[in-house]
């Protein structure tokens, strides 16, 4: 059994989260603890129209953002790493500066001091200066920044073929076996 950790900022892509969460439920032998930011809460209603409750039931187990005590907040507590889907570039910037003010920054925090793998879903654009060095400081801590690229080899036409597609890449970046992404092939 797999364990992850899934933080949800409050940046826009709140389809995204949602999308990346219901992928994940789909994956036999994958646990998910989700933890979902005080503004995340507030942008899910505004672009999903749903509480945050309504995503409770596609996760093992859902962690209060400010339960700092809360077991992602410890290195002794096993988890197989982190995905924060979207990233905001205040929460990229806390974890940057190891500065975090909730369990999500605080998860990430000890998810990059274990060694584990932490997977950040940027979210902004236009990037300016800032977001560019905070994204090459977690990435120098060991973070891998992955904005939502779609995959266009694929030919897939729906948005939401294209959330699968990408769910699936996210968990390649935690070697988790999966069946949600179509793989490249060279036919020559």
């Amino acid at each position: 059994m797999h364990r992850l950790v899934l933080g949800i900022s409050g940046a826009s892509g709140m389809p995204l989260a949602q999308a990346v969460l219901e992928n994940l439920a789909t994956v036999s032998d994958l646990e998910v603890h989700l933890i979902i930011s005080a503004g995340a809460e507030r942008v899910l209603q505004a672009e999903c129209g749903i509480p945050s409750a309504a995503l409770a039931r596609y996760a093992h187990a859902v962690h209060e953002s400010s339960d700092m005590a809360a077991g992602p907040s410890s290195g002794s507590w096993h988890h197989d790493g982190m995905i924060i889907c979207p990233c905001s570039m205040s929460s990229l910037a806390s974890i940057a500066s190891g500065a975090g003010s909730n369990l999500i920054h605080r998860a990430a925090d000890v998810t990059l001091k274990e060694r584990r793998p932490l997977v950040i879903v940027a979210r902004e654009t236009p990037l300016n200066l800032i977001h560019l060095k905070n994204m090459q400081a977690v990435t120098e801590a060991g973070a891998v920044v992955m904005p939502f690229t779609p995959a266009f080899y694929t030919r897939d036409t729906s948005l939401e073929a294209m959330m699968r597609h990408f769910t699936g890449r996210l968990l390649d970046q935690f070697r988790i076996e999966h069946h949600l992404c179509k793989r490249w092939r060279d036919d020559r």
